[in-house]
């Protein structure tokens, strides 16, 4: 069974950092295409960016130069380095992958997500 767990989230004050990981474990062939998600209260979900098999990544507007996403292909984890947070980045985080299983189709799973607030 594929799992996607989502940590490192928390608490943290406005201007600082923090890294958010996506791990994957099971039985599969490969970690695919991996996006990070986040919802806020009230608001949908959005997406916040994404990292592709050969290490590209790209990122919404209002995150750009600020958030890195980078992978371990090896760990079959994806990061989500956060700086100059802002309260209004306070959400929960969701990260989606697509997954080669071992019968070898695609298929997407969703992490249950961690809370990331920023205070003012």
């Amino acid at each position: 069974q594929v799992q996607l767990v989502e940590s490192g989230g928390g608490l943290v004050q406005a201007g600082g950092s923090l890294r958010l990981s996506c791990a994957a474990s099971g039985s599969f062939f490969g970690l695919g295409t991996v996006h990070w998600y986040r919802q806020a209260p009230g608001k949908q979900r959005e997406l916040v960016g994404g990292s592709f098999n050969g290490g590209s990544a790209t990122y919404a507007t209002l995150v750009e130069g600020r958030f890195t996403i980078s992978r371990d292909n090896a760990k079959k984890t994806v990061y989500l380095q956060m700086n100059s947070l802002k309260p209004e980045d306070t959400a929960v985080y969701f990260c989606n992958a697509y997954i080669v299983t071992l019968t070898g189709s695609t298929q997407s799973y969703w992490g249950q997500g961690t809370q990331v607030t920023v205070s003012a």
